[in-house]
């Protein structure tokens, strides 16, 4: 990559990798990337992290992903969010366990079993607050999908299922989870997560 893209400042590109690689799930723009970067002393300016992001996309090392304005039914042009083509290069991009942060890394892995499955995929935005994923599956019709570890909390499951039900459309939506326990609510259909990902759920 860098003989192709001539990279000249290694330690530059290498600091925006990492940042990208610590936010996967998050919203980035590169402007907020170089913002962040400077205030940990490591200045790379936003037209660079530009480039450098259309680096790491174009090398299929991160997905970008756009987001989808639900109510006005438009893609956006700002604020995409970063997967990983592979979640397992966490530790070796971050120097940190994937477990500090499961829930992303759960949120990655849904994202590529939905690009496995053929569907185009945007990350949901309302005026009030988001949803991980909408897509359109192979007929075109969409899907909204809400990633989290589990919601054993009373506010952590009111916030999931507020997200889906504010929502004023009659798509499925779907909340994915790691627990056993199930509790379909509103039309929002609870799955765990890793029948899901099997492809056996009920």
């Amino acid at each position: 990559m860098k003989r192709r893209h001539r990279i000249n400042d290694m330690r530059a590109f290498g600091n925006v990798v990492k940042f990208v690689a610590a936010n996967i799930g998050n919203q980035l723009s590169p402007s907020n990337i170089s913002h962040s970067l400077k205030a940990d002393n490591q200045s790379v300016h936003h037209a660079t992290v530009e480039k450098y992001l259309d680096y790491l996309v174009e090398s299929f090392l991160f997905y970008r992903v756009h987001r989808f304005d639900i109510k006005g039914k438009k893609q956006l042009a700002t604020q995409e969010k970063y997967y990983l083509v592979d979640a397992g290069l966490l530790n070796i991009l971050t120097g940190r366990e994937k477990t500090t942060d499961r829930g992303h890394i759960l949120e990655n892995t849904v994202y590529l079993e939905l690009l496995r499955r053929g569907y185009r995929i945007w990350t949901g935005t309302m005026r009030n607050g988001e949803v991980d994923f909408t897509v359109k599956n192979k007929n075109g019709d969409i899907e909204y999908y809400q990633v989290t570890w589990e919601i054993s909390g009373l506010e952590t499951e009111k916030r999931e299922f507020r997200s889906l039900e504010s929502i004023k459309d009659n798509y499925p939506k779907y909340l994915l989870t790691t627990e056993s326990f199930l509790q379909n609510k509103n039309g929002i259909i609870h799955h765990n997560v890793f029948e899901w990902l099997l492809n056996t759920v009920k």
